[in-house]
């Protein structure tokens, strides 16, 4: 076995990224760059990604506190709104609310409990229970709140959101009333023009709403979906995927991504003479196991990709055949009888065979995605661009 690295994942530095930059030409450059300085060598089917932040930034690709007002109060008509399932999140939400608020005269904010939808908890399962609070029926007044469970502040923010959502509403000039639910039809006691701004759920969510007798229903994808007084805008996500710029700025979630993609894949091409896989990528898809949050904020992990990142991995599981196939094998007997088996393998797909049970069922763009997203980080690391060796490779190459 001459190579001994399989997978390896490299963080490439890169300038700081402003509106109108020519991204294909920077990123190119930057891998370019460490090509020439000896960190990387170029190959067949690496991958080279890049997060969603850079894209946005170039493509300028903001909105306004005020641009939201203005589309909230033209789509939702201004007056009462009931704003359910937000994310508790001060970069994710907090600029948004804002938006929201200024938009109209009175917001019933609606959380759900005991977490939001991507695990941020307001209150703990064991107290909730001691209260007999039952989550999937109750109703609760934020009066009824601060009773059963105080005022509680997030563990790693220091931040009592009930508090903060509701004094951030008031600061534009709405009116705000709190009250806790999971099942979304519970708003309508309260108003029947409701924006919803879960992620993942969203579909489910407005056709229980619009069944239920909703006169207006919007999901925040349906807010900033084209441009408000020369604002950016996004015409599939709208608001979801969405950061803080400012403290009256956010940055939308990237727009017209797969031409910049195959553009950055036909310079790599033309500079290197190899065919190099591209991304773009925004949260992994994974779940802290102690804080307890899935990190999935953005609608989707890539918003764009070549094609050959079409598709689920297609793999055997070396340790089952060690352990069944191959049982009565050792050393390279053992090694030679595993690359035949995987050497054998015709393109079709694995699933449902016993030699594939255990290997990771999911989208090949979500895996790097999350493999990028760990690699970059989203602090000071200064490496917007990942560059991705082996990940293709099995235990057959050399």
């Amino acid at each position: 076995m001459s190579r001994m690295l399989g997978t390896v994942s490299m963080g490439v530095r890169a300038p700081i990224i402003r509106e109108g930059d020519d991204l294909a030409q920077i990123v190119t450059s930057c891998v370019q760059d460490a090509v020439k300085n000896g960190e990387i060598t170029v190959r067949d089917r690496d991958v080279l990604c890049m997060t969603e932040a850079i894209v946005a930034r170039a493509q300028g690709n903001y909105a306004s506190v005020d641009n939201i007002a203005d589309d909230v109060r033209a789509k939702l008509g201004g007056e009462t709104i009931g704003v359910i399932f937000p994310i508790l999140s001060r970069n994710r939400f907090a600029i948004c609310l804002r938006g929201i608020a200024k938009g109209c005269k009175k917001i019933v904010l609606m959380l759900s409990y005991p977490a939001d939808e991507v695990g941020n908890h307001l209150i703990d399962w064991d107290v909730m229970d001691k209260h007999g609070v039952d989550p999937y029926r109750d109703v609760l007044t934020e009066k009824q709140y601060r009773e059963y469970f105080g005022y509680v502040k997030h563990p790693f923010t220091g931040v009592d959101y009930v508090e903060y959502y509701s004094n951030l509403i008031r600061e534009m000039g709405a009116d705000v009333e709190v009250i806790f639910a999971n099942d979304p039809r519970a708003i309508l006691n309260y108003t029947k023009n409701v924006l919803t701004c879960d992620i993942h759920t969203r579909f489910r969510t407005k056709r229980l709403l619009s069944a239920a007798g909703a006169e207006c229903v919007l999901g925040l994808d349906e807010i900033m979906t084209s441009p408000v007084n020369g604002s950016g805008y996004n015409d599939r996500y709208g608001l979801l995927g969405s950061n803080k710029a400012t403290e009256n700025t956010v940055k939308l979630f990237p727009r017209d991504c797969q031409a910049l993609v195959e553009d950055i894949q036909a310079r790599m091409l033309a500079s290197t003479g190899k065919h190099v896989e591209v991304m773009v990528y925004g949260d992994g898809a994974f779940k802290d196991p102690v804080g307890k949050i899935w990190e999935l904020a953005d609608p989707v992990v890539s918003p764009a990709y070549t094609a050959g990142l079409e598709g689920t991995p297609n793999e055997l599981k070396l340790k089952y055949l060690a352990d069944n196939d191959f049982a009565g094998l050792s050393g390279k007997a053992l090694q030679d009888a595993i690359k035949a088996k995987i050497s054998a393998k015709d393109g079709s797909s694995l699933v449902g065979q016993m030699a594939a049970q255990g290997t990771t069922p999911r989208r090949i763009t979500d895996l790097i995605g999350s493999l990028c997203d760990l690699t970059s980080g989203s602090g000071d690391k200064g490496t917007p661009i990942v560059y991705i060796q082996g990940y293709f490779d099995n235990y057959t190459a050399e």
